[in-house]
């Protein structure tokens, strides 16, 4: 995962206490990158050091963060990654506000998040166009800048009375700080205020297929929903995955509203299953994952089959683990170790031996039976000298004077 680059800006109460950041996404060339388009590596990044050093000199422990989105970011159901205590989502100015947009918002809202408006200027069309939001909007963000007098006074008289805080954005002097406290404003933010500083979070340095073992061993110790979300919610690449999966399912028109429903209806075992499949598509560094899936798939189904109702579950998991040495450039003892799987599925994969041992060694049969039949098949499309070392790679000594 690459760094990350965040500009971070003060916003004070009446008290002058900090009670928020905003944030602004930047890239090595410290330009502004669009939440939308970056959702998954800066949610990433963010999440997964949320509780290291950086974190804590970028917000402190109970200080939220405001982040800028639009229909992209809200309408894909991804925002699920980032904590409802931690961050505001900030409605931008020109976000198209259809139906579904709408019905995102209050989703939302419903479930604790908090909404701010970026850049109000206090217009007539501006009113209208939000009309429909204020119910759902904690925090408007009215710049004084480009925003009239007049309609400034006028909106402030109409939002104060109702649970609505109102931040003066843009504060450039010590006059406008003043001419905004009598005014009567909530929040404050602007260069006066603070200037923007750019602050460096360094991408996760933990393998990514350790990461999944380890969602993987607490899904095989039961741990609670509560605590396996907590665990995801960390890994938002991987959240944003299983919740593209989980969108994707034909069966299931449902809109995602949390980690945990996706959990809930999905179920452990398909759970585990997706995360082993994942495992091997999204996370090998072999070229020839994508084969060696649908083989370890084949392998797993086989044994799984085979099996004892009661292992049958066990024999599955233990197919898709024999095969995983040939994705990953890590010793399987090492991967073994890290997951601490069940005794049977360990003794399989490391050494060959226990009660899968006879089931595998059939699958091992048939797979060689199917690849020399596709071998055969497929000859006239086949380099040599990549299946030379094909072969050598997997440890079969190939006589080269013989070719």
């Amino acid at each position: 995962m690459d760094d990350l680059y965040i500009s971070k800006q003060k916003i004070i109460d009446k008290k002058k206490s900090v009670y928020a950041y905003e944030l602004v996404f930047r890239d090595a060339s410290n330009r502004p990158i669009g939440f939308s388009n970056s959702l998954k590596a800066t949610s990433q990044l963010i999440i997964n050091s949320m509780g290291s050093n950086e974190i804590h000199q970028l917000l402190g422990k109970n200080t939220r963060a405001f982040i800028n989105v639009d229909e992209t970011s809200l309408t894909k159901g991804i925002l699920d990654v980032l904590d409802k205590d931690k961050f505001v989502f900030n409605i931008l100015e020109d976000i198209k506000l259809t139906e579904n947009v709408i019905k995102w918002i209050v989703s939302y809202k419903k479930r604790g998040f908090l909404f701010s408006l970026e850049h109000f200027d206090s217009s007539a069309r501006m009113i209208v166009k939000f009309k429909r939001l204020f119910n759902y909007i904690d925090i408007i963000k009215m710049d004084i800048l480009i925003s009239e007098l007049e309609n400034l006074e006028k909106v402030m008289a109409k939002f104060k009375p109702t649970r609505i805080q109102l931040l003066a954005q843009n504060i450039e002097s010590k006059e406008d700080y003043e001419d905004c406290i009598a005014l009567g404003f909530d929040l404050f933010q602007g260069s006066y205020i603070d200037k923007p500083t750019v602050v460096k979070i360094e991408g996760r340095k933990e393998p990514t297929q350790f990461v999944i073992l380890q969602i993987i061993r607490i899904i095989k110790d039961n741990e609670t929903t509560e605590e396996l979300e907590f665990f995801l919610k960390q890994q938002p690449d991987l959240s944003y995955k299983l919740i593209q999966f989980f969108n994707n399912l034909q069966k299931l028109d449902i809109h995602v509203e949390s980690l945990t429903q996706v959990i809930t209806l999905m179920g452990r075992n398909k759970l585990l299953r997706w995360l082993l499949v994942y495992l091997y598509s999204e996370v090998s560094i072999n070229s020839a994952s994508k084969t060696i899936l649908e083989l370890a798939i084949r392998r797993a189904e086989s044994m799984e089959s085979e099996a004892e109702e009661k292992n049958k579950n066990k024999a599955y998991l233990a197919g898709m683990f024999s095969m995983l040495s040939s994705i990953f450039d890590t010793n399987i003892r090492d991967l073994m170790h890290h997951v601490k799987m069940d005794r049977d599925i360990t003794m399989l994969v490391l050494e060959k031996k226990g009660i899968f041992s006879a089931s595998l060694k059939r699958a091992e049969f048939a797979e060689r039976a199917y690849l020399k039949r596709q071998m055969l098949e497929n000859f006239d499309r086949i380099n040599s000298v990549d299946l030379v070392y094909t072969l050598e790679d997997n440890g079969i000594d190939v006589d080269k004077d013989a070719i």
